[in-house]
């Protein structure tokens, strides 16, 4: 599969063979026994949905449209009216263009890192890195640090929470990793298709026949954990106590195994989420916020459903080089997926008047260049359009938690860069974490050599959505 064509006694083993959560957890350090303290419960504290577009969906085809442009930087897509005046989108976003007033499209957002890696990096930590390729983080992902300043939230699913594609679950996939924050602040991950017919969620349950023999196993594990002599110096038994509960309870109760069980769903709304991989996990996000995650990360790459084989002129993400695809039959076909999965996520989180604490933010890394390119595709063999990377501008669509039914900004007539209220991505963070409470400027973490770090260097709430 081409996915980025242009972008480069008894054993220990037998002691923690109940389940694959804890044995993660097990891992990471010694433990004590008992659980984490916290009642099952739907939280009603703030919460995000981060619907992430690796690859950079273009902004100029989607949110962002320029029809008086010269035709080589328009493209092919025309845009059509929304249910807001004065607001237009992409005609392929027929159902969004119903809910405008449920979002807001911000369309001047910009930084400078056009390598994906350096993109991911860039985008997703608030800090220029120190490389500009590769995905491994030197600071932490936003996700991370939320997750570290409210880890003291209890609720019955993981507070943090990423679904995927199998095989795309790797923490440095897509500059997802924690740096100096440690593994514990990595996202409970969920990969696969959740419209397979046989989608699980692996690691939530115990191994068949060994929920009786659970107790004496963690007594035991107990026991090897403990400091061979002396006090814990370190204090590892203390601080993985919370992460051994947490996982404990993921395998031996059933509220979190009910979150992730997309059954408990009327098949109607299923379907009106659409049964593919992105509207399923769509779905699984709302759920998931439902009952207590105070964050879930969406990733919508491949949007080919079940059973099918991607086209020779797809891309596997929203890298619409024209050696990857021809971008505008990958854009069309991919926004008919997300077009049906955000619409219909959008209409249940008002319905469920969830939209009361629960942010969604949907991006990529960065928009695409201005003028359409042509190329031989790597698969097709054919000349073909495409646009290549351009973090100098780009769209990101907000709804929920904010105030909607706006444009923020705006780009040249070519859609090339930020003409009024230019922003980075830290305004977008910014405006995130006063959105969960979070007073980012009085928060500092220690980097690996002590020193505090704050958790933005820079930026401001979006005064326009708050």
């Amino acid at each position: 599969m081409n996915r980025n064509a242009h972008c480069p006694g008894p054993s220990r083993r037998d002691v923690l063979k109940f389940g694959s959560v804890a044995v993660a957890a097990a891992a990471a350090g010694p433990a004590l026994a008992h659980r984490a303290r916290g009642a099952d419960h739907t939280s009603n504290d703030p919460a995000v949905i981060f619907v992430w577009l690796p690859g950079g969906p273009p902004h100029q085809d989607t949110f962002d449209m320029k029809p008086d442009a010269p035709a080589e930087y328009r493209g092919a897509f025309r845009p059509i009216q929304t249910n807001v005046p004065g607001i237009q989108i992409c005609e392929h976003m027929p159902r969004l263009a119903t809910v405008t007033d449920k979002y807001s499209i911000i369309r001047s957002i910009a930084h400078t890192f056009a390598d994906h890696g350096g993109g991911h990096k860039r985008f997703l930590t608030g800090r220029d890195p120190l490389q500009p390729t590769g995905f491994v983080n030197d600071t932490p992902m936003v996700g991370s640090m939320a997750a570290e300043v409210l880890k003291h939230r209890k609720a019955a699913v993981p507070n943090y929470v990423n679904v995927c594609d199998g095989g795309r679950q790797g923490i440095d996939v897509f500059s997802f990793g924690s740096a100096y924050l440690g593994p514990q602040t990595h996202p409970f991950t969920v990969a696969g298709d959740p419209a397979e017919p046989k989608f699980e969620v692996r690691g939530l349950s115990p191994v068949q026949g060994a929920e009786a023999k659970m107790p004496d196993r963690i007594a035991l594990l107990n026991q090897l954990d403990r400091p061979l002599s002396g006090p814990d110096l370190t204090n590892g038994a203390r601080a993985i106590e919370p992460l051994r509960g947490r996982a404990l309870d993921l395998v031996t109760k059933d509220s979190a195994r009910t979150a992730f069980d997309l059954s408990k769903e009327p098949r109607k709304l299923r379907e009106r989420y659409g049964m593919h991989r992105y509207g399923q996990r769509a779905l699984m996000a709302r759920r998931l916020v439902e009952h207590g995650s105070n964050w879930v990360t969406v990733v919508m790459e491949n949007a080919t459903p079940p059973g099918e084989k991607m086209k020779e002129s797809h891309s596997y993400n929203w890298d619409s080089h024209a050696v990857n695809c021809h971008i505008f039959e990958d854009t069309q076909f991919k926004l008919g997926f997300l077009d049906q999965a955000i619409s219909a996520l959008i209409e249940d989180l008002y319905a469920r008047g969830l939209n009361k604490r629960v942010l969604l933010v949907v991006t990529g890394e960065f928009g695409r260049t201005p003028k359409v390119e042509y190329s031989k595709g790597t698969q097709t063999k054919v000349t073909q359009p495409g646009r290549d990377h351009w973090p100098q501008a780009q769209s990101v669509l907000v709804s929920g938690a904010c105030k909607t039914g706006l444009v923020v900004g705006s780009t040249t007539s070519k859609a090339e860069v930020p003409k009024d209220r230019p922003m980075t991505p830290n305004d977008l963070w910014a405006t995130v974490f006063t959105h969960l409470g979070i007073d980012y400027n009085a928060t500092a973490f220690p980097d690996g050599s002590g020193r505090p770090m704050p958790m933005l260097p820079f930026g401001d709430p979006i005064r326009e959505l708050v």
